[in-house]
């Protein structure tokens, strides 16, 4: 394996895995109540929120331009409109109502228990394929950066890493929640990190010269889709439900302010001619 390879396939390593950095915040704190839970639920879909129309879909419109960079985002929107339709959801009960049941003594206390559970599991595990997906270019921006020298990808590694950190905690959190499963949650979270030492093995040596990159940034605008709709149509329920809509209104937008100032940091960090 050629040295500048290897190199940028560790330091691609300390990027990625900086998401189980943000899975030990999660798992080394006691289990978050409901209201905490709702909050850290709205900060993790304004990172998300922020990833898809900052991140994915502004850089395919600049690549691709309006018409087309649309296109392929709201392709995402409605392939995972359809996926979701055929996947059975329990029916989300207010948090209201789960303490009024706990209070009584009411059986029916564990089942909406498990509703929600499984809501906050599905949601987890959708966030992290997403965030997969997502730092999939930042592993190329990686190797793509170490070919130009090792500062450069060490640089734009460290940033990665700090960029990643809160991404760990979005994933981490549900999984937690739902399994009550310090593993589970720290595992997933880091498989999550793996999408980039994974893009600089496909970029070294699988990826087709043939692909066209009009195609991949379609596709990237998709992902983007994919993440809006996911975060639109589970996570902010929960958030709303958990913590109420003015509080959870604004965990959303300082995950953004947080995502956005991550972004902000990681563009100033990457070589002139290379980007995300």
């Amino acid at each position: 394996m050629d040295s500048q390879v290897v190199a940028a396939l560790g330091l691609s390593l300390v990027g990625g895995l900086s998401t189980s950095i943000g899975a030990l915040f999660v798992i080394l704190n006691q289990a978050p109540n409901l209201k905490m839970l709702g909050l850290l639920q709205g900060f993790a879909a304004g990172l998300m929120l922020s990833i898809s129309f900052l991140d994915l879909a502004h850089n395919a419109i600049n690549s691709i331009g309006f018409l087309k960079g649309n296109l392929w985002f709201f392709a995402g929107v409605i392939f995972f409109a359809v996926v979701a339709n055929f996947i059975p959801e329990p029916s989300l009960a207010s948090a209201s109502d789960l303490k009024s049941n706990k209070k009584n003594g009411d059986d029916g206390g564990k089942d909406i228990m498990k509703k929600h559970r499984r809501q906050v599991l599905f949601s987890g595990i959708i966030t992290a394929i997403g965030i997969s997906l997502h730092n999939f270019p930042e592993g190329m921006a990686v190797f793509l950066g170490s070919m130009k020298g090792l500062h450069v990808g060490l640089n734009l590694a460290l940033a990665i890493a700090l960029h990643n950190i809160p991404e760990g905690v979005a994933v981490a959190l549900p999984v937690y929640f739902a399994t009550q499963s310090k593993w589970q949650a720290f595992k997933l979270a880091t498989l999550s990190g793996f999408a980039e030492p994974l893009a600089v093995v496909i970029v070294a040596y699988l990826f087709p010269s043939s692909l066209s990159p009009e195609i991949l940034e379609g596709l990237l605008g998709s992902v983007g889709g994919v993440m809006a709709f996911l975060t639109l149509h589970e996570m902010l329920p929960l958030a709303f439900d958990y913590a109420g809509q003015k509080q959870a209104v604004k965990a959303v937008f300082f995950g953004m302010a947080f995502m956005s100032a991550s972004l902000y940091f990681l563009e100033i960090s990457l070589p002139k001619d290379t980007s995300l």
